[in-house]
């Protein structure tokens, strides 16, 4: 497969320009004080808080709500079933990180987007069980739009039901019941792929938790959103 090129709607544009003094991936300059009260549409559609405040539920039914995207509708997410630190939101930078860094922190269970002017983007992730998770530094070295789903023969000699999902059967076909969901960016480290994505799953209710193969997991809606302002060949920092 070739890596997907970016591919920014008119509603993104207009998103990131909602984003004045926080646009996105130029620069860096940290402020804990820093606490814009400006409302900016999301990329998904939604509208959120910079910092602070809670999200109404019309907001929420915003970011969470039915999609229809390549053809599939993605189902909504229940929404008051998550614990709420794992809604999509802006927060203070906590990383240190520059500008278009990707900072996966299994600990906490988020994925943080750093931004300019000392914010992220922060989203709820479902991480590897103890014995699966990758951690260290690489790069988002392509994206993929409604990918296929191939399991490693490490896992396919674990669990011999997946045999024919294999390399060699051709993989599972995108849709909703692929574990990679709407979006999946692939983890490269030096020049190699770790075999460990970014990705979207219909399974929210392991968001905050330990149960995947190692790949770090987010609800559809929010790998989208992702997947939109993440840049070409970022820098992404696993820590355990």
């Amino acid at each position: 497969m070739n890596p997907d090129q970016p591919d920014f709607s008119k509603r993104s544009f207009l998103s990131l320009l909602g984003l004045s003094s926080v646009a996105l991936l130029s620069g860096c300059a940290s402020s804990g004080n820093y606490n814009p009260s400006a409302v900016a549409n999301n990329i998904s559609g939604g509208v959120r808080q910079f910092f602070g405040g809670r999200l109404s539920d019309e907001e929420l039914n915003v970011m969470y709500g039915s999609i229809e995207d390549g053809g599939y509708v993605i189902p909504a997410v229940p929404f008051r079933q998550i614990d709420s630190r794992f809604y999509r939101q802006r927060v203070v930078d906590p990383t240190g990180e520059r500008p278009g860094t990707v900072v996966v922190d299994t600990r906490s269970r988020f994925l943080y987007l750093v931004e300019q002017g000392g914010s992220a983007m922060r989203y709820g992730v479902g991480i590897g069980r103890q014995g699966f998770a990758w951690q260290g530094e690489g790069v988002i070295q392509w994206r993929q739009k409604w990918p296929k789903w191939t399991p490693p023969d490490e896992m396919v000699a674990r669990q011999p039901e997946l045999a024919k999902y294999s390399s060699k059967n051709g993989g599972m076909q995108p849709g909703l019941k692929n574990p990679l969901g709407a979006r999946a960016l692939y983890i490269f480290q030096n020049g190699q792929d770790t075999l460990y994505r970014l990705h979207g799953s219909p399974e929210w209710n392991s968001i905050g938790k330990a149960v995947s193969s190692g790949c770090v997991r987010l609800m559809n809606q929010d790998i989208i959103d992702l997947y939109e302002r993440v840049p070409n060949k970022a820098r992404i920092v696993v820590w355990q």
